[in-house]
């Protein structure tokens, strides 16, 4: 197939593309730069140069392809439309990355105790009202003679495969370990968060596009750990002793920015992935992430 994909040099498009590119399909994806173009070149993806904001570059390289995927901004109304518009009626699959922080709640580190499965009806914070107006409006194009399908991962791990190497929780902690010699959570850091392997989410992505129905939109996760539990493994992993530190919110918003230390650093985010591993047989099979942690899978990174 010919696949038009964004996020071509981002950790998930990046990854997906790549083990598209190895199936055999001919992929091209959405860069910034030239520097960036050549960086996805040289994993055999072809360069489209243009931003998430530019309309007809998106339209265009949509009506092309056989199949297109959204992988680079799960919030970015705009793009989403453009692509789904230009895709209306041509019976072609659209699959947008979404993110399991759309069921977050901001509690400031402390733990929440509800999960979430595919059929768990939820109501967004206010942070995240807007991402699921968005996938509420994306699944709806099902009815517009196209094949819809979201995958909401987790919190992921693990190394990329493309040109970014790394995602951004974990990486987040170990900067603040690294710059302040002691890893640093939201509040108590009791909050818990499901979370996935970048590989077993590139299967789910292959999954999909073979055999998701119209409308489908599943959740990804293979485990779940608090934010103490992943800022205790990174101490581990530094031989850091001691306790992490509790960030104040004002801590927090300064390490982190004040929407990810809402949404994301402090909230919870538990998740089931049922509707994949029953409809599609997803089969995640990754190491976790307390042991990537440990084992020094991001020994080298510093972003």
């Amino acid at each position: 197939m010919n696949i038009f994909l964004t996020g071509a040099s981002g950790y998930i498009g990046g990854s997906v593309a790549r083990a598209l590119v190895s199936a055999g399909h001919r992929v091209s994806g959405l860069v910034r730069s030239q520097a960036r173009a050549d960086n996805v070149r040289a994993f055999g993806i072809e360069p489209v140069l243009g931003t998430l904001d530019e309309a007809a570059i998106l339209a265009g390289a949509a009506a092309e392809a056989d199949l297109v995927i959204n992988a680079a901004n799960s919030d970015h109304e705009a793009a989403a439309q453009a692509l789904l518009q230009a895709l209306e009626g041509s019976g072609k699959t659209f699959i947008h990355t979404s993110g399991s922080s759309v069921v977050g709640t901001q509690a400031g580190g402390k733990r929440v105790d509800d999960i979430f499965d595919e059929e768990t009806p939820f109501t967004p914070s206010p942070g995240r009202a807007a991402r699921a107006a968005l996938n509420e409006t994306i699944l709806s194009h099902a009815a517009n003679g196209l094949r819809p399908v979201i995958l909401c991962p987790s919190l992921i791990y693990g190394l990329g495969r493309g040109v970014s190497d790394h995602s951004m929780q974990v990486p987040w902690l170990l900067e603040t370990a690294r710059k302040n010699g002691v890893a640093g959570h939201c509040g108590p850091g009791e909050n818990v968060w499901s979370n996935v392997h970048i590989d077993d989410l590139v299967d789910l992505y292959l999954l999909a596009i073979a055999g998701a129905p119209s409308g489908a939109f599943y959740y990804a996760e293979n485990g779940e750990n608090s934010m103490r539990d992943l800022c205790l493994a990174i101490h581990r992993m530094l031989g850091i002793s001691g306790e992490p530190k509790a960030l104040t919110p004002q801590e927090a918003a300064a390490e982190w920015g004040e929407g990810a230390a809402l949404n994301t650093m402090g909230s919870n985010s538990r998740v089931r992935a049922v509707r994949a591993r029953k409809e599609l047989g997803w089969t995640p099979r990754a190491a976790s992430v307390l042991w990537e942690i440990e084992q020094g899978c991001y020994a080298d990174n510093r972003s």
